[in-house]
């Protein structure tokens, strides 16, 4: 089964993307999730949901890889700089080498160089 879904979730809403989807690839529900500010009940990922309703905003179907590349071709014609440029590429691997670091210090902070 191929599955390509990103679920993001805050303390009021929750959006999934769902790249496979025909019609509705975006939905937004009224639930969130609270985590305990206790440092000690932290650890141990004390969780409450909270539900509601649900909708899905109307999403262009276009193709995330044809977008892309006419933006490039775009960019190389008229001599502009792509908007996911090398110091783009740089600024994500920086995050990601941070997040892995926090995920390390079992959530501790981590400055962003």
């Amino acid at each position: 089964m191929k599955v390509r879904r990103t679920l993001l979730s805050g303390s009021r809403q929750m959006a999934i993307f769902d790249d496979l989807e025909p019609s509705e690839k975006v939905k937004v529900y009224d639930r969130g999730v609270m985590m305990d500010e206790d440092a000690d009940t932290r650890y141990n990922a004390l969780i409450s949901y909270r539900t509601g309703d649900m909708w899905a905003p109307q999403v262009a179907p276009t193709e995330a890889l044809q977008i892309e590349t006419a933006h490039f071709l775009d960019c190389v014609e008229h001599g502009k700089t792509p908007l996911s440029d090398g110091e783009a590429g740089l600024r994500v691997v920086r995050i990601l080498e941070a997040a892995s670091r926090s995920v390390e210090a079992r959530g501790a902070p981590v400055d962003i160089a």
